[in-house]
């Protein structure tokens, strides 16, 4: 946890901002030149600017900003088309005023609507580029500009190509510092150098690297560093002519109308990039911070607007940098701020010292910070997500590694939307059979969104279902039904299903569309006709089914007055259930069943006695009932009672009748209490056997009815931890289960 106060975590964010100022420098150098800047200084006023005041102002702790390789080809057309480097400076400050007001107007927000598969595409991508485009730098070979990111480079080659050339201009001295250098950086991390860690190792990078090669010069050695390989900050001869390298726009050009669309493209551009990168930069964030667009946009127009009035190049919030701020243990902005005062100190005082580091050093920096950015494990954890994340992940990096940040951005947001919307045309609607008290009933439940795009897949379903069928459509979880679909129902509503004798029930549709509602057999008793129709199986299958539903939370909306008002005269339930009291276990609840289903009789630990039997053989002999369940659960109070042998008033005599389940239990050696969960869940199986066995014998009108087949007796468990009920008996009637029978079943 951070302290609070800018300057309390400073032991971690100095160190940070050193590792964050070496990364920035030939960066803002690079993006400059490629830019087309007249002064390469305009890139570090640029770091400056971004470091300093929109760290200060923006809402992230761990954002960093700068000039931005994604803007170097729009700001190389716009000097060219403006005429004048002071003239695309006022387009700046009109960008950053865009900025501010989008800000002001809260249009952050749209980065919420970038998923995170893309987000995390991203992040691996520019660790990829960072690793590709730095090697030619760690072998000597600069052709290609500092920091530039694209695909296709300013030297007329490509990031693939560019390693091919390098082969054939390999800088040996170069080479043996990078190798050096990504060395240290690897044994920095391992436990027994953590002594060292007083400074940042990439701080003993630049120094090592810097040193060996003023060895190499010094000695006269062809391994020697060239100056061309070398930092190049321009070096000023006095602090007056430092302070000239600071220039003001054109404010007479505020009348020209190219000055606007230079500002808009800049605005737009720079705001994308900035809340990715922002994005990004919390999903990096150890402490998961989240951090406020709004108030990014707005931090990112003061410091384009300050950027633009003394010289700089546009900036916006940059990955690269950013990455390395959290990668080097940064805990607050003030590291952000404090690499902004470096680049000011170090430009303003010691450049020639900083034009002695060697760019394969920092190369090293920047290759490890790329690996730390694009690890295997995170291609793992995306792939164990599944394809629909995976997919959208990699198209991301590939994109971006073939073209540039934006356009592979766009790509990954079309492929991920692309695989939300396949994945929302093969789930517009869950397709099931199931049994209801009037027979086999087609189920079609519509799911949250279904668009115009499944009109297609649900009229073949439609079209599908067979004559003299009954169907129900549930919309009870839709949120939203394209009207296009609501026309496709209502059509087979009103003319298909009536021509193909299909009995229809339309249920669950809300607000404009409830009229459509229509309930006959979904929502209706069993009657006389449809139980004295039903076998053992049917019953049990219905149960089934009706389970399944409670498990899935796709319970059937009811219409319960209409129930009310169809069981006034009478009821025929298909079922009888004999569960526990516990709360958890209603048997209408997780057998999805209703008024004038079932018979629920109700009793801890779901034993017998005279009165109970009395109550079955009514609703079996009188009432037609087909099926009697003994249904125990897991973690039943009654069972663990008597395991304890709980001793407590009357139910000390309800409790005894569990008794013939404990004797039957004879795997249990040791530990036959409650607290074994192992014997007390062998008790409940047990329990739920010696219950049926005391039915038939206690019962001769049931004995005899399930002897000939009327009805049936079966036994069931219900996990009160998933909701699933499980069936023990292998047939319906005359069973002649053992204990250790039952015991395997289970």
């Amino acid at each position: 946890m951070n302290k609070s106060g800018l300057f309390s975590n400073i032991k971690s964010d100095f160190p940070a901002s050193i590792v964050v100022f070496l990364v920035a420098l030939p960066l803002c150098l690079g993006v400059a030149m490629a830019s087309g800047a007249p002064s390469l200084f305009s890139g570090l006023i640029a770091g400056m600017v971004g470091g300093i005041v929109v760290a200060s102002l923006s809402g992230s702790q761990l954002s960093v900003s700068g000039p931005a390789a994604g803007l170097t080809a729009i700001v190389l057309s716009a000097i060219t088309e403006l005429g004048t480097y002071e003239t695309f400076l006022l387009a700046v400050v009109i960008a950053g005023a865009l900025q501010l007001i989008l800000g002001l107007a809260k249009a952050g927000t749209v980065s919420n609507y970038i998923p995170s598969n893309v987000i995390k595409g991203m992040l691996a991508a520019i660790g990829i580029i960072l690793i590709l485009k730095q090697v030619p730098y760690a072998f000597g070979y600069d052709a290609n500009i500092e920091g530039d990111m694209a695909f296709s480079q300013h030297d007329q080659h490509n990031t693939f190509s560019e390693l091919y050339f390098m082969l054939n201009k390999i800088h040996y001295g170069a080479t043996i510092i990078a190798a050096i250098s990504i060395g240290i950086l690897l044994l920095w991390e391992r436990p027994f150098f953590k002594k060292f860690k007083l400074f940042p190792a990439p701080l003993a990078v630049v120094a090592v690297g810097t040193i060996l090669n003023q060895i190499f010069i010094g000695t006269g050695s062809s391994l020697a560093i060239q100056a061309s390989h070398l930092v190049n900050i321009p070096v000023s001869d006095s602090l007056g002519s430092f302070f000239n390298n600071f220039t003001s726009p054109d404010f007479s050009a505020f009348t020209n109308p190219q000055v606007y669309i230079v500002a808009i493209t800049l605005a737009i551009v720079a705001s994308i990039e900035s809340l990715l990168s922002l994005e990004a930069v919390d999903k990096l964030d150890p402490e998961r911070r989240y951090s406020s667009t709004n108030q990014e946009l707005k931090a990112q127009g003061i410091g384009n607007m300050i950027s633009g009035l003394i010289g700089g190049l546009p900036v916006t919030s940059v990955i690269v940098r950013s990455s390395a701020n959290v990668n080097s243990g940064a805990k607050t902005k003030l590291s952000a701020i404090m690499h902004g005062v470096l680049l000011l100190l170090c430009a303003m005082f010691i450049p020639g010292l900083l034009n002695m580091i060697p760019l394969s050093a920092l190369a090293a920096i920047l290759i490890m910070t790329g690996y730390k950015l694009a690890k295997v494990k995170l291609f793992k954890e995306m792939y164990n997500n599944g394809w629909g994340q995976f997919i959208p992940f990699v198209v991301t990096i590939v994109a971006i590694v073939f073209t540039d940040l934006l356009i592979g951005i766009a790509i990954g947001i079309a492929i991920s939307a692309l695989s939300i919307l396949n994945k929302n045309l093969r789930n517009a609607y869950f397709f099931k059979k199931e049994q209801f008290h009037v027979g086999e009933v087609i189920r079609v439940e519509l799911s949250e969104e279904v668009s115009f795009l499944n009109k297609a897949s649900l009229l073949l379903t439609l079209e599908n279902i067979p004559h003299n069928s009954n169907v129900v459509i549930d919309a009870s979880k839709s949120v939203y039904i394209d009207f296009d679909v609501i026309e496709l129902i209502k059509e087979f509503k009103d003319v298909k299903a009536p021509d193909r004798n299909i009995q229809l029930n339309l249920v669950g549709f809300k607000d404009e569309y409830k009229d459509y509602n229509n309930v006959s057999f979904i929502s209706s008793a069993p009657t006389k006709e449809t139980q004295s129709q039903l076998t053992h199986q049917q019953v049990l299958q219905i149960l089934k089914d009706g389970n399944e539903r409670f498990v899935n939370n796709s319970r059937l909306n009811r219409n319960h007055s209409h129930l009310v008002h169809t069981t006034s005269h009478g009821q025929y339930p298909h079922a009888v259930i004999l569960s526990c009291i516990d709360s958890r276990t209603s048997s209408e609840v997780i057998f999805d069943q209703s008024i004038g289903d079932i018979f629920s009789i109700r009793i801890a630990g779901n034993i017998v006695n005279d009165d109970i039997l009395g109550s079955m053989e009514f609703a079996c002999k009188v009432a037609g009932s087909k099926i009697i369940v003994v249904l125990g659960h897991t973690n039943c109070g009654a069972i663990k009672g008597a395991c304890d042998c709980v001793d407590m008033g009357n139910l000390t005599a309800l409790l005894s009748k569990v008794k013939p389940a404990l004797d039957a239990e004879i795997v249990t050696i040791n530990n036959r209490n409650s607290k074994n969960v192992d014997f007390v869940n062998n008790v409940t199986r047990l329990n739920v056997f010696t219950t049926k066995k005391k039915i038939r014998q206690m019962s001769p009108i049931l004995d005899e009815m399930i002897a000939n087949g009327e009805i049936a007796l079966v036994g069931g468990l219900y996990n009160v931890e998933t909701g699933k009920v499980i069936f023990y008996d292998q047939g319906l009637h005359n069973q002649k289960d053992t204990p250790i029978q039952i015991l395997q079943e289970a």
